[in-house]
């Protein structure tokens, strides 16, 4: 077992240790669950304050023209360094749920594809609602649900097989929300183009937690939240990504005011606005909007490679403590050891993964409250963000995890769930 001492001199060398005061961060509590919901960055309230009190309270509609215009646009810059991308191939703007329908009903009235949609069983929930969902639109739409023998790894050969044979829109996550296993995004693109086929990539698990370089890996489509990794609050909009060489050939299903090419001109004919603005459907939701900058600012400022070295040290530290101390007490690993394969989350089950979450929950007067999240069956997700979890932090975890086993504190609680996990 590695020395609380050792932990603390890995934080000493830190590059990014001085990142997690630019957040808050509640005494005596270790937060494991910023693959669900991010923290707030500190200076979230003053920013807030500003557009609630200057902007709406006292410049009212002239804050439109003053600095609300302008804010997506920001937002879409600043994404598009992180993603390298364009400006103009980034829109802000409603939920990822929203974005994907959007998308996909594109694609599918374009004719561009043939009615085949791939999916797989790794897939987030809502992609796959969505998915059931146009296929009731589009009885002609054939699905094709690519299971896997195991929730934990794509068959990329399986997957490709699929692809070959049924060509059309595919429906990836690139990490996956329950093992956070990472696909091969490059590889998977250059088999689609090839099929003529085209992938959708939802990046919620991805982006802000591993390296996304959309023209080196020849993405043509994305879409993702900002309030995971990117620490852009609850319910934060969500982004959509288009390459350009696709502007023309796709129109937005979803024609509201703000995509049209000059919309206070208040024409009663639609006109759609000119490259990927067209996108863009109401008005933008202005004060969940600044709540998103402050995250990407810091990510940015961190830099995405070293919020990946970091995070692949500390996750390579939980799996070591996974096989050399826990597999005995009944953990198991339900990531991908792979690091190339990995996010930034691990997940491991126990059959009484519920109740030890509420135990790691609750802490004590000598230990720190935990927070991780459940996932159904008996997953605990242990979320990685490496600008605010220490190496100290993961110290404390492995050995609550220890202790809550060889105590059998986890039987003071009870296997009733609340409604958020």
């Amino acid at each position: 077992m590695i020395s609380l001492k050792t932990y603390k001199l890995m934080d000493q060398e830190d590059p990014l240790k001085h990142f997690k005061k630019n957040f808050f961060n509640q005494k005596d509590e270790i937060y494991l669950d910023g693959n669900s919901l991010g923290k707030m960055p500190r200076n979230i309230p003053e920013i807030l304050g500003k557009t609630i009190n200057n902007q709406w309270g006292g410049k009212l509609i002239r804050s439109w023209n003053e600095s609300w215009l302008e804010l997506p646009n920001r937002l879409s810059e600043k994404y598009a360094k992180l993603l390298n991308s364009s400006a103009k191939e980034i829109v802000f703007g409603e939920s990822t749920t929203v974005r994907l329908y959007q998308i996909l009903l594109a694609l599918i009235q374009s004719g561009n594809y043939p009615d085949n949609i791939i999916t797989d069983n790794l897939n987030f929930p809502t992609d796959l609602y969505v998915i059931e969902g146009l296929k009731k639109q589009f009885p002609r739409l054939k699905i094709n649900y690519v299971k896997y023998d195991n929730e934990i790894e794509a068959d990329i050969d399986l997957l490709k097989e699929n692809i070959k044979k049924n060509p059309g829109i595919i429906c990836l996550s690139l990490v996956t929300y329950k093992s956070c296993y990472y696909y091969p995004m490059k590889v998977l693109n250059q088999y689609a183009i090839k099929h003529k086929s085209i992938i959708v990539w939802d990046l919620s698990h991805g982006v802000g937690s591993v390296p996304i370089d959309f023209k080196e890996s020849e993405t043509k489509i994305a879409v993702g939240c900002t309030y995971k990794y990117m620490n852009g609050g609850p319910g934060s909009p969500s982004f959509l990504y288009i390459e350009n060489g696709l502007h023309s050939l796709l129109e937005n299903p979803i024609q509201g005011w703000f995509g049209h090419k000059n919309p206070f001109d208040f024409n009663p004919q639609y006109k759609a606005a000119e490259n990927l603005n067209h996108f863009k459907n109401g008005t933008p939701p202005i004060l969940s909007m600044q709540a998103v900058e402050s995250g990407i600012d810091l990510t940015l400022k961190a830099g995405i490679l070293n919020i990946r070295n970091k995070s692949i040290k500390q996750s390579e530290i939980i799996i070591m403590a996974i096989k050399d101390q826990l597999s005995s007490l009944g953990f198991k690993l339900q990531s991908p050891e792979n690091i190339s394969r990995r996010g930034s989350h691990i997940s491991i089950s126990h059959p009484n993964a519920w109740q030890i979450c509420q135990a790691l929950q609750r802490g004590s007067k000598t230990t720190p409250k935990i927070i991780p999240d459940f996932r159904p069956p008996n997953f605990i997700r242990l979320g990685i963000n490496p600008l605010y979890i220490s190496f100290e932090d993961l110290w404390w975890v492995i050995n609550q995890l220890h202790y809550i086993i060889e105590s059998k504190s986890y039987f003071n609680f009870n296997q009733d769930k609340s409604k958020v996990t």
